[in-house]
């Protein structure tokens, strides 16, 4: 018997033009070659409508929040549900210092959500606290980022089977090849309930 599954894209802080020229091209091939994609989240930072309007046509289902950067008519957060699940994105400039678990936990229960999207470091992280499973996809484009940031090209998928499992892969670009650098299966009912 077949599962089916959502298969959520998230990407985020690509920053063209501003400090970057364009997202690598092994990346935009790995996206392409992706034609299950039922939803694609953005954590902010486009910084250029050229990027937004790609992002927009990727899936029928988008939902992107406004960086510190941009200047899109975009709103500051997005919640929605799958399954039975809240989800929700946030850029992440609303908390320090960046990525600051506590902080964005505050901002997960305030929308009510059991899972929570964010950018802002340019540094991927896959993490649970306060019963939320925090996702950040790091930076598209490896842009530098005002707090730091890896420096290297990053996104995220997430694969939901039901609330009992999520598997989120962190992909990254190293030396032109793209690899998975974490790979988590989590139990949300379980981490949760803490």
């Amino acid at each position: 018997m077949r599962i089916l599954s959502t298969l959520i894209l998230v990407l985020g802080d690509a920053h063209i033009p501003d400090r970057a020229y364009e997202i690598p091209r092994e990346i935009l091939r790995f996206i392409d070659s992706l034609s299950n994609i039922d939803i694609a989240i953005y954590t902010g930072d486009f910084t250029g409508e050229d990027v937004y309007e790609w992002f927009k046509n990727l899936c029928r289902r988008t939902y992107a929040v406004e960086g510190n950067m941009d200047y899109l008519p975009l709103p500051p957060y997005e919640v929605f549900n799958i399954l039975g699940i809240n989800f929700g994105v946030v850029h992440g400039d609303q908390v320090y210092p960046r990525g600051n678990l506590k902080k964005l936990t505050k901002i997960a229960h305030r929308l009510n959500v059991q899972v929570l999207f964010s950018g802002h470091t340019h540094a991927p992280f896959v993490d649970v606290y306060g019963g939320v499973l925090h996702i950040n996809p790091g930076s598209l484009t490896g842009a530098w980022g005002g707090g730091g940031g890896t420096g290297i090209p990053s996104l995220a998928l997430v694969e939901i089977e039901s609330i009992e499992k999520l598997g989120i892969k962190v992909y990254e670009l190293y030396r032109g090849k793209l690899l998975t650098t974490k790979h988590k299966i989590i139990n949300l009912k379980e981490q949760t309930s803490r």
